[in-house]
């Protein structure tokens, strides 16, 4: 099915087309329609018109309004302001408008794909080999699989890349010890779970700091060992994978958790650029965007200065050789530009992060590896802070371990799914405190702006009163209970019949869902969509109490119709909570 034109482009059109004919040269001029309290929509886009056509607004006005066509669409249209329009949408074009929405058997809801999508590589959820995954780690993930939902519901293509870090000096010590105690990394028993193989690598970790410290021998061994590790020696090698593969066993088991799905294939860690790192280099020599300073390689910005004056320079090699985090970032872009041909690179990165990709992606400009049709974005997020508005912490002041953090919000919300469950059993409150308590961190997370920084309270996450996802699971939980309770009436749009208040603000609210869904997509704005659907939950909560549904029974037509738009709210808080990555209990 295509997709519905939203009441808005319809009133869009009829607007447009009487300011053509009132004032021919304001062809193709925005009659800026927005949504208002005072009508269903109001334009503002005639003062800019008059003023450049040196007339008077309101008299423009009133001109326009004799020229709309009213009836099937706009039932009314009049002036007010200093010449502002003030529409009224007709009943019969709002539940018209979302028959055709509930009836697109694509399940879209009439939202339409791109025409012309284009290639984003998204570069998200960048965990450390043999590193324990933190805090700070949430917000790339929840962010960024967000992103790529929305983007591949409006057609682009979508390439992932996770750039997790796998490679660096702090091998040589990890790689020399399990070298010298061979079975460290062994599997007794045939499968481990995360966190055995997350305990298992802390372990070795400490054990290797300890000998590290201590032992200087040892310490020479190990840094020798960094050299064999990027010359490519094979055993070397070797034994760097069994890191990177126990690691992958616990980073597939937090993101299981996080209910988000990670590809092997799109794991690309900093490893995955060795091979290009000299030729980066090279080719940003020779092309004199990169200079030899004090014998590292480096690339100078006017505009960037220490709190001596001083410049700051990238450094894409340093002094000794070795390849710094840019001649990596610099490989990659080379990489997603040349060979996956990408029209987007995305970056979902810490806001603290933000100079490093500044001077990243003007390098790759003045190398003329980031061209025109090219664009580069940090989608840069702000940090998670506790109840206290500091940095997120333990006691102990240490950071706090992601996997104990969602442990502790499944159990939250299994609390609040068991006071509420009627006729559930042990294994379906398990499934939906689950459920209920990832949804609550993930919705927690991107309801706020991406580049701020925001609270972690789980019992604000976990309530069921306010902007929270329980709150919107609850919503579209109890119309699956009144669905079912509405036994032989069955949903069917009525155009024919009147409004009332409350269903018109939900029907326009519906209406507009395609819309914030491409906003949200263009945008990398996932909390415009967990606005929408908040409201989406408000208004659903004012109908219900104001319209009844099946008690008291209203007339089978009307009863019909309200089923109607209870089930399409429903529809649409599935498929918008799906795009943030939240799962819908049919039960709570």
């Amino acid at each position: 099915m295509a997709s519905v034109t939203s009441l808005s482009d319809n009133v869009q059109q009829h607007l447009a087309s009487a300011l053509s004919a009132t004032l021919p040269e304001a062809a193709g001029a925005d009659p800026l329609l927005r949504r208002s309290d005072r009508a269903d929509f109001q334009a503002n886009g005639i003062l800019a018109l008059a003023k450049k056509a040196k007339a008077n607004p309101r008299e423009l006005a009133a001109q326009v309004v004799g020229r709309v066509e009213t009836g099937e669409v706009i039932k009314d249209v009049e002036v007010s302001g200093p010449g502002f329009l003030n529409i009224t949408v007709a009943d019969k074009a709002i539940t018209g408008n979302l028959a055709a929405r509930y009836a697109d058997d694509t399940g879209r809801l009439g939202v339409p794909t791109a025409a012309d999508p284009g290639t984003t590589v998204i570069d998200y959820a960048q965990p450390n080999v043999a590193k324990e995954m933190h805090v700070g780690h949430l917000r790339s993930a929840v962010i960024g699989d967000s992103v790529v939902q929305l983007l591949e519901f409006t057609g682009e293509n979508v390439i992932r890349r996770h750039h997790i870090g796998d490679w660096g000096t702090q091998f040589g010590m990890l790689i020399q010890y399990l070298d010298e105690h061979p079975h460290e990394l062994d599997h007794k028993a045939g499968q481990v779970t995360g966190e055995e193989a997350m305990s298992n690598l802390d372990r070795l970790y400490k054990a290797a700091r300890k000998k590290f410290d201590s032992d200087e021998e040892f310490k020479t061994r190990a840094r020798r060992r960094v050299v064999d590790l990027q010359a490519g020696d094979p055993h070397t090698l070797a034994m760097w994978q069994k890191f990177v593969d126990e690691s992958k066993i616990y980073f597939f088991s937090v993101f299981e958790k996080l209910d988000m799905e990670i590809r092997d294939a799109d794991i690309v860690g900093e490893s995955g650029y060795n091979d290009m790192l000299a030729e980066t280099c090279r080719l940003l020599e020779e092309s004199g965007v990169a200079v030899r300073s004090e014998g590292a390689l480096c690339v100078f910005f006017d505009d960037i200065k220490g709190p001596d004056g001083k410049p700051v320079p990238l450094i894409v090699q340093k002094s000794d050789g070795g390849y710094g985090y840019a001649a990596t970032d610099l490989s990659a872009i080379r990489d997603r530009v040349f060979n996956l041909k990408a029209n987007t690179l995305l970056y979902v990165v810490d806001a603290r992060q933000a100079l490093h990709f500044r001077m990243v992606f003007e390098t790759a400009r003045r190398a003329g590896w980031l061209g025109d049709d090219v664009t580069a974005t940090q989608l840069a997020f702000g940090t998670v802070l506790g109840k206290d508005g500091k940095p997120f912490k333990t006691r102990e002041g240490e950071t706090v371990r992601l996997v104990d953090l969602l442990d502790e919000a499944i159990e939250r919300a299994s609390a609040v799914v068991r006071e509420k469950a009627q006729d559930l059993s042990e294994e379906e409150i398990a499934e939906r405190g689950a459920q209920v308590g990832i949804g609550a961190v993930k919705y927690a997370d991107l309801s706020t702006s991406a580049n701020r920084d925001y609270k972690f309270d789980l019992d604000q996450m976990v309530s069921l009163n306010g902007d929270t996802s329980v709150y919107l699971q609850y919503a579209y939980a109890r119309i699956q209970s009144i669905l079912r309770k509405a036994g032989e009436i069955r949903p069917a749009a009525h155009p024919e019949l009147p409004l009332a208040d409350a269903e018109r603000a939900l029907g326009l609210h519906l209406d507009s869902f395609a819309e914030t869904v491409q906003e949200a997509a263009a945008e990398h704005a996932p909390h415009k969509l967990a606005a929408y659907l908040y409201q989406l939950a408000s208004l659903f909560t004012t109908f219900y109490d104001k319209c009844p549904v099946i008690k008291p029974a209203p007339p089978k037509d009307v009863a019909e119709n309200r089923l109607f738009l209870s089930d399409l709210t429903a529809r649409t808080l599935h498929q918008g909570m799906t795009l943030l990555g939240i799962r819908t209990p049919e039960k709570l």
